[in-house]
């Protein structure tokens, strides 16, 4: 009787000892992911960023497009995971510099001021035409790219930083989409895929993305594929 009684509490104490270390490799396994996030987006425990939102273009009053919230939604969901306190500014009124604290700025130049800015000051050779009926023709170097509603629309994906000590540097998330539904599709895409972009790119690497969202108008947001890395061409002021 005594051996099967020890038998059983041994057995219990060597599940229960599994059953600890299993959980706490699995807590080190989510807590090394938490930190390679939050210095991949700047945002370390108790840091504080900046929502730069844009207004719809369409509206003569200050008004966010129902797309461009969703994409808030994202990133704010984003922000609490890391532990960090999101201000959300109106894009005519950060009047601020970058690099202090993270920034996500929504939406492209003729819906917020402060991607006007970002895009003279950050990213020279990406602009945005105007092409008759078509608003928002993206211009990287040579190439064009064009909108069709509801079937082929873009949108530029960057992390972009500035200042002399880059590795110090908070970044700015700088998403400018040919639709408020293509700024959503970037926001998820980032969200999703922020652990590989950080292996490709480094935690302290630029990059500036050009992702296409496919049939908007049957998916939504879903379809998103990536057409290229501009970093390059998209930094480089025109000759």
């Amino acid at each position: 009787m005594d051996e099967n009684l020890r038998e059983i509490v041994l057995g219990l104490v060597a599940a229960a000892i599994t059953a600890s270390a299993g959980w706490l490799a699995r807590t080190s396994v989510w807590r090394r992911k938490l930190r390679r996030k939050q210095r991949f987006f700047g945002m370390p425990e108790n840091s504080a960023c900046l929502l730069v939102v844009n207004k719809d273009p369409g509206i003569g009053e200050w008004t966010v497009a129902p797309n461009d919230v969703f994409a808030l939604l994202e990133l704010s969901a984003l922000i609490k995971e890391c532990g960090a306190r999101a201000e959300v500014v109106a894009h005519d009124g950060a009047r601020q510099g970058f690099g202090e604290r993270t920034e996500f700025c929504l939406g492209g130049p003729s819906s917020n001021q402060r991607t006007a800015a970002h895009l003279r000051s950050l990213l020279p050779g990406f602009s945005v035409l105007t092409d008759g009926e078509r608003p928002g023709v993206f211009a990287v170097g040579e190439e064009r790219y064009r909108s069709e509603k509801g079937a082929v629309e873009h949108v530029l994906l960057a992390r972009l930083t500035g200042g002399r000590d880059r590795a110090e540097a908070r970044p700015v998330f700088l998403i400018c989409g040919q639709r408020s539904i293509t700024n959503q599709a970037a926001a998820r895409y980032l969200v999703r895929h922020n652990a590989r972009l950080a292996r490709q790119h480094g935690r302290n690497g630029q990059f500036c993305l050009l992702l296409k969202v496919v049939n908007s108008e049957a998916y939504g947001p879903d379809v998103v594929e990536l057409v290229a890395d501009v970093t390059r061409a998209a930094t480089t002021a025109p000759d």
